[in-house]
């Protein structure tokens, strides 16, 4: 056989008959030979995922200072030590490094998902090759090998079943099925089936739960469908967070500003005939004190106290830039299985004759009728172990109808000693029934059977009602009642009985599963956490869009989306099969409207993902399995389950809930939200601060003054203004109605909201309220230079203040609710008083001491500013702006 035929069977194994597989295969029941396996492991290669494309150490190193922001620290490090600033350059410097390991140590974690990828598929299988049963390494097993399978082992390459006997594979890591599926080796003939449905196959990392089956290998590596999810992994690339690009685009409007403006104030100084030395310090001084080198700490410490604080509420952040990205998010995607719902089935509705009810009760128990034998039925008609270690354990359907049983008040030990098993007819696809006899101590034989209700209706005689007595079947209105309860996201069951005087060593399928006595039907849900619907209402108001993506069933998926609040329209519904039938383009148009996703395959959540973020949206996706991970790694940010996740998904992900809750991430995006708004509030602080410098050293000269700052001037203020203070908004709690408003538009600019005109006007207001008092200093004969020295730098504590809140007033926050920026402005008050008072400081600094008079006219020039601000958030209020 050639390497394109053994390579393509696996895209239609399905759809063919076991034997034709085999014979397309050119191998048979017995296995491949020796020789012919060893062949085929050379051509095809090793069944192993490759390693994914990693940079060296120095090339993640290198490209930490690729970004425009840090290379104008740089510069403004160098610049820094050229003129003497020995301290700014070395905390400069120190930013930078700290910022480079942090990124560094980021993407050498980001690329372990693939090596995650790997150690969940090497296994140990069991093969038969030349009608001999061995045990190899996973990594050895090549197309045509056939595999043996049990309870316990995992699947070791995509198989095309041949043999099945009672075989169930839990798939939810690869296809976000609840349910372990019951498999068969009966050919599908839907061509566009999506894995979940193609029940005659098992696929390599998914695990047998129970039965034992057969299987040819129809694919290897990077053909089976884990390993299209490890080429998928391979391709998802770096996305930039929110905040990552904004400050990018900052980095570069700032340069160009700092640039522009700074080359003006040198030609303005040259033609009113200042010394070209002079003017050369000032205006490189001024390029100096105009870059925020405090920004990148301060985002980094802001980030790390979300980090920090998430902790608390069960949320563990792999990548800093993760906590901001919350906040900015549009869309979350999210799996169903285990994120919204417990992943753990529970009785729903339940009825006899009569109507449904919830549950059981110990009140169901009081007669001998239907009630009764159906809670029997639950109990005995089941494979549940575990009995005697108190945890049960068996298919999740089973656990969950003995548990209900058991919280009635049934008792199993005392039934299963009353009404021992004696046989069995074990479940079947074609029957659709599973049947158990058991012993009546009082006399005769009782057989319970339990399946698909049109199974077990059809095989019904008569029905008994909660009394015992005997009634009519009315068909119609079981069938009715059990589609209902299926169209409601239930997988329902109904449970006959019959009873026999005696029982053959090895009974049929007629002497059991004919004339039953209908009991009653059951309806199951993996049901929505307590706190998911309250957690998606928080969402909805914050103004993101909650959208539910799975493998599960459409009716089972609308559901719970439906019960959650997600969404109350089926045509906010589509299906994997429906998706593909979408091109690109009226995919595109319609995915902003779509709220759940059924039956879909691990390509196609990446596809939902990245036609999201095409439309200008900011993506989270949540999610605990394998599918995920492709997604996870693709979304702006991805959230993986910390308890029910598999290591794949978390490698992939941006951040792990500890607690696996849904809700968790409410409190994560208050916290996102929280960081990019005191990041923001520097930026305006220091942006004001650094312009109203500017402003001051530009129109001096216009108006006759001399300049009125030196280099060493300059630089100390923007030392101590932007370093403490700065820093002290990483504390900053979240404002009051965080959660009332929408996100930030993906795209909006880092100056929206009216950033932009408050950096014009509060410099400006800084730069007059400066000139004012330089004027009228020097009309009066005062310390004009120290006067102005000082003004500049109090009043960039005033605003540091005043810009606490956008629009609360700072007496409505209170001066204790950030301790950190009050003893920030105190140190800095004191700091600046030193350098006017300590004579040793007095030379450095060129001050002289105020006198009395003097620092009291500085300090209310410097509150002018703080006033004003306060005034600005008194209109908004009003206004509503």
């Amino acid at each position: 056989m050639s390497i394109q035929q053994l390579t393509q069977t696996n895209t239609d194994a399905y759809m063919h008959a076991a034997d034709d597989v085999l014979d397309a295969l050119e191998t048979s029941p017995q296995g491949l030979g020796a020789s012919e396996a060893s062949r085929r492991l050379e051509t095809l290669g090793p069944n192993a995922l490759p390693d994914g494309k990693q940079r060296s150490i120095l090339a993640m190193i290198g490209a930490q200072f690729a970004d425009f922001l840090i290379l104008l620290l740089i510069g403004a490090a160098v610049i820094s030590g050229l003129l003497g600033e020995v301290a700014d350059t070395v905390a400069i410097i120190v930013i930078v490094v700290l910022n480079a390991v942090i990124g560094v140590v980021q993407e050498y974690r980001a690329q372990r998902a693939m090596e995650a990828l790997k150690k969940m598929a090497s296994v140990v299988a069991a093969v038969r090759r030349d009608g001999v049963v061995v045990e190899i390494p996973a990594d050895e097993i090549t197309v045509g090998d056939i595999v043996l399978l049990d309870a316990g082992r995992v699947v070791p390459a995509d198989l095309r079943l041949i043999e099945s006997a009672r075989l169930s594979i839990a798939e939810a890591a690869l296809t976000g099925e609840s349910l372990p599926v019951n498999k068969t080796i009966a050919p599908i003939t839907d061509s566009q089936a999506p894995l979940g449905d193609r029940l005659c196959m098992a696929y390599r990392g998914t695990q047998v739960v129970n039965g034992r089956g057969v299987g040819v290998v129809t694919a290897v590596g990077l053909q089976t469908e884990l390993g299209k999810i490890a080429g998928l992994l391979g391709e998802t690339g770096e996305v930039k967070t929110p905040l990552q690009k904004r400050l990018a685009q900052f980095g570069k409007w700032l340069g160009v500003a700092a640039l522009g403006l700074c080359t003006l104030v040198f030609v303005v100084g040259l033609l009113r005939g200042e010394d070209v030395l002079v003017m050369f310090l000032t205006s490189v001084s001024l390029a100096v004190a105009a870059v925020p080198e405090a920004l990148p700490a301060v985002a980094t410490i802001s980030l790390a106290f979300g980090a920090r604080k998430l902790v608390r509420t069960n949320a563990l952040v792999r990548r800093l830039p993760a906590v901001e990205t919350l906040g900015s998010v549009t869309f979350i995607c999210t799996d169903k299985t285990g994120t919204l719902t417990l992943n753990q089935m529970a009785v729903e509705r339940i009825s006899t004759t009569g109507p449904a009810e919830d549950g059981l009760t110990g009140t169901h128990l009081e007669s001998d009728g239907a009630w009764m034998w159906l809670a029997r039925a639950m109990c005995l008609s089941n494979d549940v172990e575990g009995f005697a270690e108190g945890e049960l354990v068996g298919d999740p359907t089973e656990v969950a109808l003995v548990n209900s049983a058991i919280g009635a008040g049934v008792s199993v030990s005392e039934l299963s000693q009353s009404l021992p098993r004696v046989a069995e007819l074990p479940f079947d696809s074609d029957r659709k029934l599973m049947t158990t006899v058991h012993e009546n101590t009082s006399g005769g034989f009782v057989g319970f059977t339990k399946g698909a209700t049109e199974s077990v209706v059809a095989r019904s005689r008569i029905a008994m009602d909660e009394a015992g007595h005997e009634v009519a079947l009315e068909r119609e209105a079981i069938l009715e009642r059990a589609d209902e309860w299926s169209a409601r996201g239930m997988r329902v069951l109904a449970f006959g009985m019959r009873k026999l005087a005696s029982v053959a060593e090895e009974p049929e399928e007629s002497d059991l599963e004919n004339d039953l006595l209908f009991l009653g039907l059951v309806g199951l849900v993996d049901p929505p956490r307590p706190e998911a619907a309250e957690a998606v209402a928080l969402c909805i108001e914050a103004g993101i869009v909650p959208v539910m993506i799975t493998g599960d069933h459409p009716a089972t998926a609308f559901a719970i989306a439906k019960r959650l609040g997600i969404c109350d329209d089926p045509d906010q519904m589509i299906t994997g099969v429906e998706l593909d039938a979408l091109d690109l383009h009226h995919f595109e148009q319609r995915v902003e409207d779509l709220r759940v996703y059924a039956r879909v395959a691990p390509e196609q959540k990446l596809k939902i993902v990245e036609a999201l973020q095409d439309r200008g949206e900011f993506v989270a996706m949540t999610g605990d399995g394998v599918n995920d991970a492709p997604a996870l790694a693709r979304a702006d940010i991805g959230v993986a389950m910390g308890i029910g996740g598999t290591d794949v998904a978390k490698e992939a992900a941006d951040m792990i809930l500890t607690d696996d809750n849904f809700a968790s991430i409410v409190s994560s995006v208050r916290e996102g939200r929280r960081v990019f708004d005191n990041i923001r509030k520097f930026i305006k602080y220091t942006m004001t601060s650094n312009t109203g410098e500017i402003w001051t050293i530009l129109f001096a000269p216009f108006f006759g003054l001399p300049i009125p700052l030196l280099p060493i001037h300059i630089l100390w203020i923007n030392l101590v203004t932007d370093g403490l203070p700065g820093l002290a908004y990483a504390a900053e709690p979240a404002e009051g109605s965080i959660m009332q408003r929408a996100p930030r538009p993906p795209k909006e600019s880092i100056f929206a909201e009216g950033l932009g005109f408050d950096l014009v006007w509060v410099g400006l207001l800084m730069g007059s309220v400066s000139l004012v008092t330089q004027a009228a200093a020097i009309e009066l004969g005062w310390h004009w230079q120290t006067m102005v020295f000082t003004v500049l730098c109090f009043s960039q504590l005033g605003n540091a203040l005043a810009i606490r809140s956008d629009r609360e007033s700072l007496f409505t926050q209170g001066m204790w609710s950030n301790r950190p920026m009050l003893g920030a402005v105190l140190l800095t008050l004191a700091a600046q008083l030193a350098t006017i008072y300590v004579p040793i400081l007095q030379g450095v600094f060129k001050t002289k001491p105020l006198t009395g008079a003097e620092l009291g006219v500085a300090l209310a020039m410097s509150t002018v500013v703080f006033w004003a601000v306060e005034v600005q958030k008194v209109w908004k209020r009003r206004t509503g702006r």
